[in-house]
């Protein structure tokens, strides 16, 4: 079984070096993705399409896609096309969007108008007004090393993908298998109403981690064990598109 791992809004690929390991030692596959305007490809342009088609270009026949944060909205985006490829959607503290409505009107919205910690800059992105602030919302729960390095590996969202509408007809017809796993000492997982509503809308009773928004760093061993249990872990309701 090969993950397909996709990173979350500041991420990049870089930020599964610690889970990737781990899911090879219990006998998977898993490959990183970087979307545009994120990781090594920081330069390019941003957009809901490049997003998607940077995670279908790698999906082979029998994948497990797992989504981190914002990545289970691009998770979801590809794979309404690449249904008859996909063997399930893992949504790590992730999103699921609202039919034909944009990111920060799904749940993706908190950090938008978080101006105590997100500053907006001239050329469109969110970036952290602190180190402090990043790593309280993203790793406080790793050591200071990690969260250290992580911190420095982030770089500026794009803000325009969020405003995007994101319509995806075939994933909701499809009803793929999916599971949530949610972190119990999350700081960026947005209002607890939000959180019940993503998983009446998955139709899913959720697994959960004692860590903060980024357990493949403060925990990877779990995080991969997890991740395995919730692909064996049949939804209990249907989905829902809004």
């Amino acid at each position: 079984m090969r993950f397909v791992l996709v990173h979350g809004g500041f991420h990049g690929a870089w930020c599964w070096e610690r889970l990737v390991p781990e899911l090879g030692k219990r006998g998977h596959a898993a490959l990183a993705v970087d979307l545009p305007g994120h990781g090594k490809r920081v330069d390019e342009d941003a957009t809901l399409a490049g997003y998607r088609d940077a995670v279908v270009e790698v999906i082979e026949s029998g994948d497990v896609l797992v989504g981190h944060s914002m990545g289970g909205f691009v998770t979801s985006l590809a794979a309404d096309a690449t249904v008859d490829l996909v063997r399930h959607v893992v949504y790590l503290a992730a999103g699921l969007p609202v039919e034909g409505k944009p990111m920060q009107a799904s749940g993706a919205g908190s950090l938008l108008g978080a101006s105590a910690i997100i500053e907006l800059t001239e050329d469109g992105r969110l970036q952290f007004r602190s180190a402090e602030a990043a790593i309280d919302f993203f790793f406080h729960d790793c050591s200071p090393q990690v969260a250290q390095w992580a911190y420095s590996m982030l770089t500026p969202q794009p803000l325009s993908v969020f405003a995007e509408p994101i319509s995806i007809p075939r994933f909701w017809e499809a009803e793929l298998p999916r599971s949530l796993i949610l972190c119990r000492l999350d700081h960026a997982g947005g209002p607890e109403t939000a959180v019940r509503e993503t998983i009446a809308r998955l139709g899913v009773d959720p697994l959960w981690i004692d860590t903060s928004h980024s357990p493949f760093l403060s925990q990877p061993a779990r995080c991969a064990e997890l991740s395995l249990e919730a692909t064996n872990r049949p939804p209990i309701g249907p989905l829902r598109p809004r």
